[in-house]
């Protein structure tokens, strides 16, 4: 039922809408937000957001984060990671445009990354390096 590092990360790479978490405060449940995210095969996962976003304020607090990703075809599948944010970059059409085409219709990236340039305000990237897997893979369940 548990995943191997390659099965891990092969799964991870995939384009799966990611379930962030993050401590926003020591009073609360962590702050869990539905997000893009891109990641290579042992390298450093990404994501974009805007610099004074809720959760890009708990992550420059906490250091680090949590992203779980999840399939339920054909069988029932998660990986779950957390690390520390090992940097943060600015933001380019480049990387925009990076993100979209993991997720859209190629048809649809050049309208969306020219939305997102004209009203989604500025945004930032944030790096994790995954220090901690937790995987399944639930077979024909």
């Amino acid at each position: 039922m548990t995943l191997s590092m390659g099965e891990r990360e092969r799964f991870l790479a995939e384009p799966h809408i990611g379930a962030l978490s993050v401590i926003e405060r020591p009073d609360r449940a962590p702050l869990t937000v539905p997000i893009w995210y891109h990641y290579t095969p042992g390298g450093e996962l990404w994501v974009r957001t805007g610099p004074d976003s809720r959760k890009a304020r708990a992550i420059r607090a906490a250091g680090r984060f949590s992203l779980m990703v999840q399939r339920t075809e054909p069988t029932v599948r998660y990986v779950s990671v957390e690390g520390p944010v090992t940097r943060t970059a600015p933001d380019s059409r480049e990387r925009s445009w990076e993100m979209a085409a993991r997720y859209l219709p190629e048809d649809k990236v050049a309208d969306f990354v020219a939305y997102d340039q004209t009203h989604l305000g500025e945004h930032l990237l944030l790096y994790m390096q995954p220090e901690h897997w937790v995987s399944a893979d639930l077979g024909a369940f």
